[in-house]
């Protein structure tokens, strides 16, 4: 990847297959040896005509090729389109909506729906317990009512507030990383229970006047800002979360414009991986990142729209097909 600093010199660079078999080799197999991802044996032998490998062990399926075992297993298309896609996706800061990469790639909408999904699954990545300084916040997904015909208005939007959206509550270590998830209260039990699984105890941790965050005092060291009186006193806020929702904000409406609710964690997921590689890493090297993560992630297109539960990565969406209005 040196020299490689532009989406077009990205794109030169991998329609040359071998570049993209030397990149994925050195990720997935950074010691040399090339292992069978489905029993870990090392007797293989290259097969350059196929451009598989061939497994010396006793299985049904001995071979394998640089998709087996990640996102891209069983996909038809070749790993110029995939690998184009990733940088996009990881070096957009609004993201990129599934109508402009069919339209760059050349493929159909619902193929290119289904890859950003697949390369989204990549982009999940855990990390330790954040510490320090940390911020948490929730914020209210959901389509807006000024933007509704009358009817569909009267259908989707039945009170006030954050009734009929979604909740996702967000957590960020000042100067480090963001943690946010798509959760179904706004209570106590399952806010603190987010607190106390991604925050080391004894931190310090801002927040509002919510009364889901009452009683932290005795793990943390706990200040609260009143958003009623002022929005900062001193180094109590909580103005880097609402940052962050406004980068995820502004993707959701002005990209992606109708997310299923079932799917959000994933655009959550992929609004926080740019964010936290956002200062330190170029383009180059957050798409190097991304692509070091996409083994062991398989993702069927009957598991992603909830034909079969499937779904490891997230929560179980209901059993049917995905509907596409606003939610």
């Amino acid at each position: 990847m040196e020299g490689i600093t532009t989406l077009q010199q990205a794109i030169v660079h991998f329609s040359d297959f071998e570049n993209c078999r030397a990149l994925m080799m050195k990720l997935r197999w950074p010691d040399g040896k090339v292992a069978c991802p489905r029993c870990g044996s090392e007797k293989v032998s290259y097969l350059a005509k196929a451009r598989v490998w061939k497994c010396y062990s006793d299985h049904k399926t001995p071979k394998f090729s640089l998709k087996t075992g990640t996102i891209f297993e069983d996909s038809p298309l070749g790993l110029d389109k995939w690998l184009s896609a990733l940088w996009l996706l990881v070096n957009c800061k609004n993201g990129i909506s599934s109508c402009e990469i069919a339209r760059d790639l050349g493929v159909t909408q619902k193929t290119a729906w289904f890859m950003a999904h697949r390369l989204r699954r990549a982009m999940q990545s855990g990390g330790g317990p954040l510490s320090g300084e940390v911020e948490v916040d929730e914020t209210f997904i959901g389509g807006k009512a000024r933007n509704m015909h009358s009817a569909k208005r009267r259908e989707k939007i039945t009170g006030t507030g954050g009734k009929d959206k979604e909740i996702v509550f967000g957590m960020v270590e000042r100067g480090g990383k963001v943690r946010a998830s798509h959760v179904s209260t706004r209570g106590k039990k399952e806010l603190q229970a987010e607190i106390r699984e991604n925050i080391e105890a004894g931190a310090a941790i801002f927040s509002d006047e919510l009364k889901s965050y009452d009683g932290l005092d005795a793990d943390y060291q706990h200040a609260v800002i009143n958003h009623a009186v002022e929005y900062v006193n001193g180094n109590v806020h909580t103005n880097t979360m609402e940052n962050f929702w406004s980068l995820l904000k502004r993707g959701l409406h002005g990209t992606y414009i109708s997310v299923e609710p079932f799917h959000l964690f994933r655009y959550i997921d992929e609004q926080a991986f740019r964010y936290n590689n956002r200062k330190d890493m170029n383009d180059a090297d957050r798409f190097t990142l991304a692509l070091s993560q996409v083994a062991g992630k398989l993702l069927t297109y009957a598991g992603l729209t909830g034909k079969t539960m499937e779904m490891a990565d997230g929560p179980q969406p209901p059993p049917a097909e995905p509907r596409w209005e606003p939610f």
